[in-house]
């Protein structure tokens, strides 16, 4: 069922995403069916520009990863050769770069065109992957539309199906968690807007190559917690090693991530986000694992948020719960 209900899961919440343009294009006069389509396409445009950026990084990144890496391995043998030799280690450092550029030669292609080429092909070999995500793609497109444009509608008929005696409740509960979800998106978007300057400025101030690229991927990886700035950070610290080997800017690069973890952590995210949207670790991470294993990488980027609503329910029921007859009896 899981597979069925992700590419509507997906839809509405990117529709919930884009409705804002969507609205702003209908007060100015522009027909909904449009306004829609301009939406839609606005968000393929954003999604489309990240994507550029990241293919104009591998495009760079790969051949200095096959000139680099036997440098990087000839600088820690300066710098670890030494220690291994006092604690009478022998290691054979000739061999070790002569395999490690013949390994890099058979796995990394000269550019990263042939990289994508080779990856295309992988991909197309398993035919109903292809299809399958190409239908989804289209379905989720086709339902975006569609929601946007009959959103009121929509959630009107959900309202008829709810008895009269609870409407009330039921709308407290959905102003309650629409807020919830727009404080959550707005304040994501400005700590994003804010760390990717942070971490693109300062890597460039280190000299890293790629820094943009990389600063940008570290603060869109804050949507997920705790892995995602481990996977920005680590990239980082590789890309610094590749560079530059154990010397002074891996320190940098490490001191860096560390204040921007303390800028987001403390200030940009309890300020903008908002400390209602806080979960206890344990359970931000059983939601991360059980998101992603009904809708993957999507559910993962959507544990958080889908927790914090679920928050408002619980919470809900707590007091229904501690209220009751039984419960004070």
């Amino acid at each position: 069922m899981a597979e069925i209900f992700t590419p509507f899961l997906a839809a509405f919440i990117l529709a919930y995403i884009l409705r804002p343009a969507f609205l702003w294009l209908e007060r100015r006069r522009v027909p909904s069916p449009l306004a829609a389509g301009l939406s839609i396409i606005f968000g393929l445009g954003i999604v489309g520009a990240i994507l550029s950026l990241f293919i104009g990084l591998l495009k760079t990144e790969v051949p200095m990863i096959k000139e680099q890496l036997p440098t990087w391995i000839a600088n820690t043998q300066a710098w670890l050769g030494p220690k291994l030799a006092d604690l009478h280690i022998n290691m054979d450092w000739g061999h070790l770069k002569t395999l490690a550029s013949q390994k890099i030669s058979e796995h990394i292609s000269e550019n990263a065109d042939e990289l994508m080429s080779t990856t295309l092909d992988t991909v197309l070999m398993s035919g109903s992957s292809v299809i399958t995500g190409f239908v989804n793609a289209v379905l989720i497109l086709f339902v975006m539309f569609y929601l946007l444009i009959d959103w009121a509608q929509f959630f009107q008929y959900i309202k008829n199906l709810v008895p009269p005696r609870a409407q009330e409740t039921i709308h407290h509960l959905a102003m309650h968690t629409d807020g919830l979800l727009s404080q959550y998106l707005n304040g994501m978007v400005i700590v994003i807007s804010i760390m990717s300057a942070f971490y693109s400025i300062g890597l460039s101030l280190i000299g890293l190559k790629g820094a943009v690229a990389l600063g940008i991927f570290t603060a869109l990886m804050i949507v997920i917690p705790y892995i995602g700035i481990t996977i920005g950070f680590t990239l980082a610290i590789i890309s610094a090693l590749l560079q530059f080997g154990p010397q002074k800017e891996l320190v940098a690069v490490m001191g860096l991530y560390g204040l921007g973890q303390f800028l987001e952590g403390f200030i940009l995210t309890p300020r903008l986000v908002g400390e209602r949207i806080g979960l206890h670790p344990v359970v931000v991470l059983f939601a991360l694992l059980l998101f992603g294993k009904l809708f993957g990488f999507f559910g993962v980027l959507l544990a958080l948020p889908i927790s914090a609503v679920s928050l408002v329910m619980v919470q809900y029921l707590w007091s229904v719960y501690t209220q009751s007859n039984w419960y004070k009896k």
